[in-house]
């Protein structure tokens, strides 16, 4: 069994944010030690930046309250966003109808870990990165082997 590495987190419940929106920011930062993901969401043109780079603001102070690590000798060990309660509202329209209004939010989560001088960022992007999936059938073609046949139209006897 692997010992626990500690991680200090911050979450941001009932963000009014699309969760397919707001992973896109995280994706970017996932990894990343934190001086860079700050200069990425400083950057970034999307509006769940701001609120990406809050919740890593609060990681960073907590891990400085709890810990006393220091924020530059942090990297973000997992981020990821949840979907929240999606707000359901009604909009008039022609005739007597209405249009369903979904508004979604979203809990965003990042974890930060203390940087291990000894490993490189490349290894540790690796070592996030989930693993791949065995391929069904386990037959050494891959993809040309798990392609499903074709079948011929018959053509109609005229």
């Amino acid at each position: 069994m692997t010992a626990a590495r500690p991680e200090v987190q911050a979450v941001a419940k009932f963000v009014h944010v699309s969760p397919r929106k707001a992973r896109l920011v995280v994706d970017l930062i996932r990894g990343r030690s934190v001086p860079e993901a700050r200069t990425i969401l400083a950057f970034s043109t999307r509006a769940a930046a701001r609120d990406v780079e809050k919740v890593l603001r609060s990681a960073v102070a907590n891990a400085g309250t709890a810990k006393q690590w220091d924020g530059d000798n942090l990297f973000v060990s997992a981020a990821y966003v949840d979907e929240g309660p999606t707000i359901k509202r009604w909009r008039a329209r022609a005739r007597g109808r209405v249009n369903r209004i979904l508004k979604r939010t979203c809990h965003i989560t990042i974890k930060v870990e203390q940087l291990d001088p000894t490993v490189s960022p490349g290894q540790r992007q690796n070592r996030l990165r989930r693993p791949k999936r065995a391929q069904a059938g386990g037959t050494a073609g891959g993809a040309a082997a798990a392609k499903p046949k074709t079948r011929k139209k018959k053509e109609a006897a005229v």
